[in-house]
């Protein structure tokens, strides 16, 4: 399935590329909900990653923050997209003191 944005190609030294759309995850073929929902959980693990690295906090330390036990937070640093779910996530991000919004557009068409 292709997204439904047009993906541009580009040709550089002989070698075309395609330039992908702004979710890898649709690019790589996923359903669009899916697509959606993978986007949102990579996106909010990366901001509860950089927190914790900014705080120079340890897993453990971070565990209980967040009320969970280190190996939850070994699992976010390792990329377990399947073990979070947004919900989970957005929670965490408020344990971390963070304020958490949320756009709904209209989305645009081709």
């Amino acid at each position: 399935m292709r997204n439904s944005k047009k993906c541009a190609e580009k040709t550089v030294n002989g070698v075309t590329f395609v330039e992908g759309s702004d979710n890898i995850f649709r690019d790589l073929g996923f359903p669009e909900a899916e697509a959606v929902n993978l986007l949102a959980r990579s996106t909010l693990m990366i901001e509860i990653k950089n927190i914790i690295d900014e705080r120079k906090l340890t897993q453990a330390a971070a565990a209980k923050i967040l009320g969970v036990r280190q190996p939850r937070v070994s699992a976010l640093y390792t990329g377990r997209l399947e073990d979070f779910t947004v919900d989970m996530l957005m929670k965490w991000l408020c344990k971390l003191g963070k304020e958490v919004k949320v756009m709904v557009k209209d989305k645009e068409v081709a």
